[in-house]
């Protein structure tokens, strides 16, 4: 929250800090798994009609799919694989 290092002796975490911690986790599991919008507003019928969606593609997410699809097309299992994306160019 902008304060300085605690220094020897001072506690990590204050409790205003705890405080927004555990706000923060309670917002987080109300939130919409997918969407991350709060589930009270997005499951409320009234809203049905509330919202729209913009389709976007994310091109790091993208280079991991052509990844897997140009692995799995080899013949490669992709079991318990997981995707590292980099930036080319930076170090990884």
């Amino acid at each position: 929250m902008g304060r300085p290092m605690p220094g020897p002796g001072e506690p990590l975490w204050l409790p205003e800090d705890r405080w927004w911690a555990l706000a923060l986790l309670e917002v987080e599991a109300r939130a919409c798994r997918d969407c991350g919008h709060p589930s009270t507003d997005t499951t409320d019928p009234a809203g049905e009609y509330a919202y729209d969606a913009e389709v976007v593609r994310c091109h790091a997410c993208a280079a991991g799919h052509r990844r897997v699809t140009a692995l799995q097309e080899q013949g490669a299992s992709t079991a318990g694989l997981q995707v590292h994306i980099y930036r080319k160019g930076a170090a990884s």
